[in-house]
């Protein structure tokens, strides 16, 4: 059994008229989520409600592919797929008017872990109108 994750991060697009299939060609990429708003949500409680999705949402996650307990490599991984590098996405992304973010999971059960995020990957997140939460445990 594998101990676990102290950190990891996905990497989501959000809007109420997003197409996943545009995303998907967008970065070549298959990805981890892909709902349409709309889309039929199984009802846990077991009444049969008739749920939908609020809004539609593509992401990717470094969870299963990353194993470290810094969030520098996971967004390393996140922004190294996606090739983020080495393009602009806020313009896709402001032609549909998607919001797009990474979200960061930090274990700091401790208390004595700094969630660092590198100048590098801040700036394209800057850049690329991404924005950045962190969602701390202690």
């Amino acid at each position: 059994m594998k101990p676990h994750k102290l950190a990891y991060a996905s990497f989501s697009v959000s809007d109420d008229d997003l197409v996943p299939q545009e995303w998907t060609d967008y970065f070549g990429l298959v990805p981890d989520i892909a709902i349409t708003k709309g889309d039929p949500i199984h009802d846990p409680t077991g009444q049969d409600r008739k749920l939908t999705r609020g809004t539609g949402v593509w992401g990717i996650s470094s969870k299963t592919a990353v194993y470290s307990d810094e969030l520098a490599d996971h967004l390393r991984y996140l922004t190294r797929v996606l090739g983020l590098a080495d393009m602009d996405a806020s313009a896709f992304a402001a032609h549909s008017g998607a919001h797009m973010r990474f979200f960061c999971y930090w274990n700091n059960c401790g208390g004595t872990r700094e969630p660092l995020i590198p100048d590098d990957i801040r700036e394209i997140a800057e850049r690329s109108g991404i924005e950045i939460e962190i969602d701390e445990y202690s």
